[in-house]
């Protein structure tokens, strides 16, 4: 960096508690729903910093708002905190080592997404304060990304009505803007209820319910042939009716999240796959009902507001990783495959280098092989201007929700990248405050995509979010 501005100052000045506070929810990583320790933590952030707090936001437990300012526009930055199943992982080694046996783990490093983006509020909190500036910044604590869809049932219950723009990040192999493409989902139970009977004695009296449960994956797998070249249906049998195969089951469940590049296409291939269930049924003589669990649409594009993110990250430049940071990056390597990291390169859409961890900004207009996941920042995209930036924080190539992603959530290098993006996000935030245009002109090309297609929640408007058992 040649130069500095003091919002930057401002993050770095506030960054070892926010470092603390992202290594303190590595330390308690909790699935969906039951972020219980992980909010705490940062409400109690959000206290000590002075801003104004509401708690359970759309009636969730583990949803916090805080807000700071006065009059002007409403900039929000996004933060999340939920971990994943099955990767616990003890930290900063380059073997395979649970903490755990088969605990989990911060896989996809949303300790890391959560505090640096309060980190972002909270400088510009300070900034705003100094300055005189009029506006509120809000701080979006949100739970359950990772198949809870959170934000999706916190956009059906209006939480960003009067926002006027979002920000968020997440940790990635490569810094620079996250290119808006992902799938709509909807991910949906399918249960089906027969007859049981003995399975040898009276087996014509049976009617199976996994039967139906394995005829379906049949039929899907057909017609996989016949939907949208991007679509995705993929599935997990839930309950498959008993353990005693002498049982015919009556009762068996299975899970299919069924995806598509926009939301529009999604609702017809769903009744697709609903006619494949009662196919499935009538050839069993069985039953078939189902409910939705969650669903997410896809993430809409905003140029003006993408641009002004990256203008943000190129002025800042790449993080400044050192020495000991590229050395632990080269061990981390050596435990995945040339094709991780082939692909990791790919992604991104740049030639592959020997640096192993990130040292530019891909350049805006640089569009990779697509990897297509989905996530619940995409409803979020649907009703109010947003953006969001990735920045490196592990090796290039490791794979994401793998233990190697859990080993490298508290390494200096997750710290630097996390604290690196706080500034790009707090100095986008600053433009939108201070400069209206920027603001305008992102608010100008959203109306121009919902005025053609407008937004519909993909949720039943009678579902609550599902905390596991």
């Amino acid at each position: 960096m040649s130069n500095t501005k003091p919002i930057w100052e401002i993050v770095d000045s506030k960054k070892p508690a926010f470092i603390e506070l992202s290594d303190s929810v590595w330390d308690n990583p909790e699935l969906l729903y039951r972020e219980h320790k992980s909010v705490a933590l940062h409400r109690q952030r959000l206290q000590e910093e002075g801003f104004r707090i509401v708690d359970r936001v759309a009636g969730i437990d583990t949803a916090v708002m805080g807000e700071a300012g006065d009059g002007g526009p409403v900039i929000s930055i996004l933060g999340e905190f939920d971990a994943l199943p099955g990767l616990s992982q003890v930290a900063g080694i380059d073997e395979q080592k649970p903490l755990e046996k088969g605990g989990n783990g911060h896989g996809c490093g949303h300790n890391l997404l959560g505090a640096g983006a309060l980190l972002a509020a909270v400088a510009v909190k300070q900034y705003l304060a100094a300055n005189n500036i009029p506006g509120r910044v809000r701080y979006y604590g949100c739970p359950a990304e990772e198949g809870g869809a959170a934000k999706t049932f916190m956009v059906r219950d209006g939480v960003f009505a009067d926002v006027d723009a979002a920000l968020s990040w997440h940790p990635t192999a490569f810094s620079g803007i996250i290119p808006p493409l992902t799938l709509a989902v909807t991910m949906i139970d399918f249960r089906f209820s027969g007859r049981a009977s003995h399975a040898a004695v009276s087996p014509h009296l049976g009617r199976s319910a996994l039967d139906a449960v394995e005829l379906m994956s049949v039929g899907v797998n057909y017609l996989r042939e016949h939907v949208p070249q991007d679509a995705r249906m993929h599935y997990a049998v839930l309950d498959s009716g008993g353990r005693a195969p002498n049982v015919v089951q009556s009762e068996a469940t299975v899970r299919y999240s069924v995806r598509c590049l926009k939301s529009a296409d999604l609702d017809a291939l769903l009744e697709r796959v609903k006619d494949v269930a009662r196919g499935a049924a009538q050839m069993t003589g069985t039953k078939v009902d189902w409910n939705v669990v969650t669903a997410m649409s896809e993430v809409l594009d905003n140029p003006p507001l993408y641009k002004l993110l990256h203008k943000n990250m190129m002025e800042l430049g790449p993080t400044p990783f050192d020495e000991a940071d590229r050395e632990f990056a080269c061990r981390m390597q050596a435990t995945m495959s040339p094709d991780d990291i082939e692909a990791a390169y790919l992604g991104a859409g740049v030639p592959q280098g020997d640096a192993p961890i990130c040292d530019i900004i891909v350049p805006l207009e640089t569009r990779g092989v697509p990897m297509l996941g989905s996530t619940d920042l995409g409803d979020v995209s649907w009703v109010v201007p947003f953006a969001q930036a990735g920045s490196a924080t592990y090796a290039i190539g490791t794979p994401g929700h793998s233990w190697q992603v859990t080993a490298q959530g508290k390494t200096p290098a997750a710290h630097k990248g996390m604290v690196h993006v706080a500034k790009a996000l707090a100095a986008t935030a600053i433009d939108l405050f201070t400069d209206p245009v920027h603001l305008e002109a992102a608010k100008a090309d959203l109306h121009k995509r919902v005025s053609s297609t407008p937004y519909v929640s993909p949720l039943p408007g009678e579902l609550k979010p599902q905390v596991p058992a």
